[in-house]
């Protein structure tokens, strides 16, 4: 004889919302800040009338979202650091509607390159050397793509912060990021880094002479550089024989 399973305490969406509802309000109210500890599961439970799971189930959004962060043994913290979006959802929404990456690029190219004007006209000397040390660490490791990648994408991190707009640093981490993945992968072709290097360094000496104008100019060319790079490594990856069908399939048609 088969038992039926039962599900205890099972999680509503509802409840669930009801968790971040919480502690939104929490934070709209001042009653948390940025490094307070949340109470115990089983106390957030108890005062949103909800399940324990429920709880962990709305943490865990929230966490997405980077408004909490778990630490094990300790509890959930409210999250410290600069608000970051998560690529995860714009990259399947990218799938679901069919968005090539160029439309994400294309995105990518205007929200940077309005983000480096701003940074000309706002950067601080700290900032500036921050974008200066990365420069110079793209030259030192152009014999190491990997390397070289690690400081490409500092920089660019770099130039959103001094351009001193937390919601735009947020949005060009999550465009950027989409393409981290990828970079990885081709960073080790046969290219010449220095010349990456040097249009970073473009980027860099424009912000430091307050320059916005360049400074966008020379953003926009070295992603639009970086784009017409990509599809071509992307073109190299289409096997021979799938070049065979396709043009197979345009005779026959």
């Amino acid at each position: 004889m088969v038992k039926d399973t039962v599900v205890e305490n099972p999680v509503k969406p509802d409840a669930a919302e009801n968790v971040v509802a919480h502690v939104r309000d929490l934070l709209t109210k001042g009653e948390v800040k940025p490094g307070d500890r949340l109470p115990a599961e089983r106390e957030l439970a108890l005062q949103i009338g909800v399940s324990r799971p429920s709880v962990r189930a709305g943490l865990q959004a929230l966490a997405a979202m980077g408004v909490v962060e778990a630490r094990r043994g300790s509890g959930t913290y409210i999250s410290t650091g600069p608000p970051v979006l998560s690529s995860g959802p714009l990259q399947l929404l990218a799938i679901l509607h069919g968005i090539p990456r160029t439309q994400i690029y294309e995105a990518r190219r205007v929200l940077e390159g309005r983000t480096a004007r701003l940074a000309a006209e706002r950067a601080a000397g700290e900032s500036l050397a921050e974008i200066s040390e990365e420069v110079m660490g793209m030259f030192a490791s152009t014999d190491d793509a990997q390397t070289f990648l690690l400081h490409d994408i500092r920089l660019h991190r770099a130039v959103a912060r001094a351009a001193g707009n937390l919601v735009l640093s947020a949005l060009v981490e999550m465009v950027s990021a989409i393409f981290y993945e990828h970079r990885k992968e081709t960073a080790n072709r046969d290219r010449d880094l220095r010349v990456s290097a040097e249009q970073h360094r473009r980027i860099y000496q424009a912000i430091r002479d307050r320059d916005p104008d360049a400074a966008e100019r020379e953003m926009d060319a070295h992603l639009q550089a970086a784009l017409e790079r990509m599809e071509k490594e992307d073109s190299k990856l289409v096997m021979p024989s799938q070049k065979n069908s396709a043009a197979k399939r345009t005779r026959s048609n």
